[in-house]
């Protein structure tokens, strides 16, 4: 009889495929894909994104980012996740979620919300350390 280890966390949680991803990838303007499709956290992340490479005010890119944080956790949860856990850089679909969470971890800390800061970016190396190294590190 084999027991289930007792120590291992629970399983990677991995999105589906965002059908704004390949929009964005075929140029469509980033605020038409948002339109179309206002739950995608790859969306919001491209939106928040822009408007920080764009040198908007640092609320509005806070904004994006949290709405698309917040996609992001309705997402995953729907998915199966529940709280905690991986979420591998790796799988493709997962990075609208971590994308929107690094650049919310960086806008909180730009407009002096530094205790948001410190738990986004505690989050981020949580689900995956790999999406830490890449966007924050």
């Amino acid at each position: 009889m084999s027991f289930p280890d007792l120590m291992a966390g629970p399983p990677p949680t991995h999105l589906p495929e965002d059908p704004a991803a390949a929009e964005l990838a075929a140029g469509t303007p980033t605020t038409d894909v948002v339109r179309r499709h206002p739950e995608s956290p790859i969306a919001w992340a491209t939106l928040a994104q822009e408007a920080r490479d764009a040198g908007a005010d640092d609320v509005t890119v806070y904004a994006y980012a949290r709405v698309g944080y917040h996609r992001s956790l309705d997402m995953l949860r729907r998915n199966g996740w529940k709280g905690h856990g991986p979420v591998p850089w790796e799988h493709e679909p997962n990075r609208g979620f971590l994308q929107a969470l690094a650049l919310l971890t960086q806008a909180a800390g730009a407009i002096g919300e530094t205790g948001e800061e410190q738990r986004c970016r505690d989050f981020l190396r949580d689900s995956s350390p790999a999406a830490y190294d890449a966007l924050l590190a």
